[in-house]
């Protein structure tokens, strides 16, 4: 289905899933400084909690909205704002085992941006640890 606005998700017949990857999308492609993204973004999050709580086969969905979330968060200037959802993002993460160093790394930035150097440092050396070795 073409996405043409965040009202798409609304649609008979989108799925939850569905509804929570066009809002991510649509949030992501609108100007850092557009209201309407944040609140896309927490709609994101909101639902895709839900689909979590019912089906822990989402949860995957609900770490991205959560990195989705904290990284625009963090470009636009609120990384206090930013901060739960990158602790959220890591902490659920390393539960599922998926996107984990992308969250360490957005945590990480996070705290960079906070001046809270030693918790970025940490947050890249756990990153660091878990990436796998390149291949020669």
């Amino acid at each position: 289905m073409a996405r043409n606005g965040s009202d798409d998700t609304t649609r008979r017949g989108t799925t939850g899933a569905d509804a929570v990857e066009g809002l991510l999308a649509y949030a992501a492609s609108r100007p850092r400084w557009s209201r309407s993204a944040l609140r896309d973004l927490r709609e994101a999050v909101t639902r895709s909690r839900e689909l979590a709580a019912a089906d822990p086969g989402h949860t995957v969905l609900l770490v991205r909205a959560l990195h989705t979330a904290a990284m625009l968060l963090l470009k636009r200037g609120r990384a206090a704002e930013a901060l739960p959802f990158a602790i959220e993002a890591v902490e659920l993460a390393r539960s599922e085992g998926e996107a984990l160093v992308a969250c360490l790394w957005c945590l990480s930035a996070v705290y960079e941006a906070l001046q809270q150097y030693a918790e970025a440092a940490a947050a890249t050396e756990e990153a660091a640890q878990v990436m796998p070795p390149e291949e020669a």
